[in-house]
């Protein structure tokens, strides 16, 4: 089996194991304890806090460790928004992942906000102008991942914070699926707020990462035993901390030296020409085509049933989905693909690759011939 589910959750890397599982077994200890088991939890915390501060280029006191994604986004967005109640609106764009999405509803129905979306185009690129249009004294909040988790689009996350500072809000980005294939610094350098997530990496599930500046305030949705400075209470879990650190450090290596950047390119080029070959129509790709990270590819197939195509892709050998895995158990079209205008029909046909740089290139050759014959397959005996 080939896995192209890694926007889903990546598979453990093995450096990590090796670096967690003393922390799960003889180095149990917990950090807040005042003995040599405690104080080992302690430096191994520390040690990890350190080195995401590092990757991110910021302060070690402004690193938080969370359960993952969606505790960093809804910590990010109400806590940001409720500890900035210069205006009673959020923004965010309209292809968010629901851990925003149903933050800002949150908002919206106990604390008595307004939730307001940006629109983005046919590529899923956030309207800059439209951005700047809304966003005024009244926005407490604007949130808007810096790359889309369906489509791989890479959001102008610099452009958005430079407006949302303008009018006096706090800037959030969701750099879920931005970790290993950007520069996370750059990023990190243009918000006030930035969560991450371990399982996409690498590292384990339930751990993440959540950066709050300095220069801004986040109240805390956790309340208890005053860990993290009292803005993530809570024990504290070294090895889901270590695991992160770990996993970024290795993304950072592997990005810098290039590892899979072309993988995204290939898939593309030769599916939308084989396909296009055999017959035209076959095939579309989603997102931007310049603007995505090359560890996410994904097409709508108009002429077959989106889950027909994954049913068959896994019976040849390749594992992938139809979009996000995180609206358990929907039937619906993906709330992405019909942001960026696709019809209900065509959003059902979505097939969602995406992968890690350490995807062997022989990996990427064998899916696209995979995708390119499925297809042709199933067009056929329609």
């Amino acid at each position: 089996m080939i896995y192209m589910d890694a926007a889903s959750t990546a598979p453990p890397r093995q450096e990590v194991l090796d670096l967690v599982t003393p922390l799960l077994t003889s180095n149990f200890g917990n950090p807040a304890s005042r003995h040599e088991l405690g104080h080992q939890a302690k430096r191994a915390n520390d040690w990890a806090r350190a080195q995401v501060a590092s990757q991110l280029g910021v302060g070690d006191s402004e690193i938080y460790f969370t359960s993952g994604g969606t505790e960093g986004d809804n910590t990010a967005v109400i806590g940001g928004a409720l500890a900035n109640p210069r205006g009673k609106v959020v923004l965010s764009s309209a292809i968010e992942h629901p851990a925003v999405m149903e933050a800002c509803a949150y908002l919206a129905a106990i604390h008595g906000f307004t939730h307001k979306l940006i629109p983005v185009d046919e590529y899923g690129m956030v309207d800059v102008r439209a951005a700047k249009d809304l966003i005024d004294d009244q926005v407490a909040l604007v949130s808007v991942m810096s790359v889309n988790n369906e489509v791989g689009t890479i959001q102008p996350i610099r452009e958005l914070a430079q407006l949302a500072h303008d009018a006096g809000a706090l800037m959030h980005t969701d750099a879920v699926q931005a970790a290993g294939w950007l520069d996370l610094a750059e990023l990190a350098s243009h918000v006030d707020v930035l969560s991450l997530s371990g399982h996409k990496i690498g590292a384990l599930k339930g751990s993440g990462a959540l950066y709050i500046s300095h220069r801004c305030q986040v109240l805390p949705l956790l309340h208890g035993g005053g860990q993290q400075g009292g803005q993530r209470s809570g024990t504290e879990n070294p090895a889901a901390s270590v695991g992160i650190a770990r996993a970024l450090q290795l993304c950072a290596e592997q990005r810098q030296q290039g590892a899979g950047d072309s993988y995204g390119n290939y898939l593309i080029d030769r599916i939308t020409r084989e396909l296009e070959a055999a017959a035209p129509g076959l095939v579309q790709l989603t997102g931007h085509r310049e603007q995505r990270i090359g560890g996410i590819v994904s097409f709508v197939f108009p002429r077959t049933a989106g889950e027909t195509v994954l049913i068959e892709l896994e019976r040849r050998g390749v594992l992938c989905s139809s979009g996000s895995a995180c609206s358990a158990g929907s039937t619906d079209p993906s709330p992405v693909l019909t942001a960026m205008g696709y019809d209900e029909q065509l959003a059902h046909t979505a097939v969602r690759l995406s992968f890690t740089r350490g995807t062997k290139e022989n990996e990427i050759s064998q899916v696209a011939s995979a995708v390119v014959a499925t297809v042709k397959s199933l067009v056929a005996g329609a």
